[in-house]
């Protein structure tokens, strides 16, 4: 089961990027937040190699699963088996508006179906061990937010829901592609403070151009149950995670980037034994020492040398240089080899 409330701060599902490797590096960099798999449809767990689209490391703990789906007992099955893996929480997506997405009738698309979600929903709780959550838009194309909103969240309350985690943005399913709807649309953050005047037994969590661990606490200070982090935190991933825990959640102490490297090291080790490539998680890692001295030979290095054929740890030793050298000694001390 989930410890304390690790909603009140965490990192978005985001396609090829919230892979296991990346979630690994996060929890290195806050203990608390809540992270989320890559959305992953339904019928690719039922069909699909369930080991490769499934497995994470423990450390990964709290650690929710995203489900794609618009057939009740299909999703229900997808839970059934993902039951075995321990997943802290189930999501299902009621906000991707990705063609492939649409053409399945799900992710966004089910903001006009909100009947069809609490059915969803009811039988995905009926077969899971743990919180099932739904995450979803302010609506879609011409509906009018102020009124699709608090009827979606009031259907599929009513089917067992109790946490939801809001992209203050419409989709528009005609007209703009995905990376177009995450920035055009407006945002309409205190629509979804009224949600949660409205609808006080809910918790509620906001989604959408947060930028900083000062505008999450802000969102916080105005009554929301958690924010939820995407691009940002995957950008910039030290300026966001970094702090979270002593800030947002009251605990711990504020991470050390050279502390988190070394903490990384095994699980490369471990990819790198077992056939993977460098790369496969040094993309992750780019924003590391983001604003520091060095940071930008930091990342040329590991987008130039990473993913050549048997590259390895010395690829990090030579990105390490620049910020060895400009680090203070205490720091550059924390920085040396595990």
């Amino acid at each position: 089961m989930l410890k304390t409330q690790p909603y009140r701060l965490s990192v978005a599902p985001m396609m090829d990027w919230t892979d296991r490797h990346c979630r690994f590096f996060h929890r290195q960099l806050s203990r608390e937040a809540l992270l989320y798999t890559e959305m992953v449809t339904a019928a690719a767990v039922i069909h699909g190699p369930r080991a490769r689209l499934l497995d994470f490391d423990a450390a990964e703990h709290p650690l929710a699963l995203q489900l794609g789906g618009a057939d009740p007992a299909e999703l229900a099955e997808a839970v059934r088996i993902a039951a075995d893996w321990g997943y802290d929480e189930i999501n299902l997506n009621c906000g991707c508006p990705s063609d492939r997405v649409q053409s399945g009738c799900f992710g966004a698309v089910l903001m006009e179906s909100p009947a069809l979600v609490a059915d969803c929903v009811a039988a995905m709780i009926a077969a899971a061990p743990v919180e099932v959550t739904v995450k979803c838009r302010i609506g879609v194309d011409e509906q009018v937010p102020e009124e699709v909103l608090p009827r979606f969240l009031e259907t599929v309350s009513a089917a067992g829901v109790g946490r939801f985690a809001i992209h203050a943005r419409k989709a528009w399913l005609q007209g703009l592609n995905p990376r177009q709807n995450r920035t055009i649309p407006p945002l309409d953050y205190p629509l979804v403070i009224a949600m949660k005047r409205a609808f006080p037994h809910l918790r509620l969590s906001v989604n959408g151009g947060v930028g900083s661990l000062a505008e999450a606490e802000a969102l916080l200070a105005e009554g929301l149950d958690g924010v939820m982090i995407g691009r940002a935190a995957y950008h910039e991933p030290f300026a966001i995670l970094a702090e979270a825990d002593p800030r947002i959640f009251g605990t711990g102490a504020a991470a050390d980037p050279f502390a988190v490297l070394d903490a990384m090291r095994p699980h490369i080790e471990r990819h790198l034994s077992g056939g993977g490539r460098l790369h496969q998680i040094t993309r992750h890692m780019l924003g590391l020492f983001h604003g520091r001295p060095g940071a930008r030979a930091w990342r040329r290095i590991l987008s130039e040398r990473a993913s050549a054929p048997g590259a390895g740890p010395e690829v990090l030793e030579a990105a390490l240089e620049p910020l060895r050298a400009a680090a203070p000694a205490s720091a550059g001390a924390a920085a040396a080899p595990g």
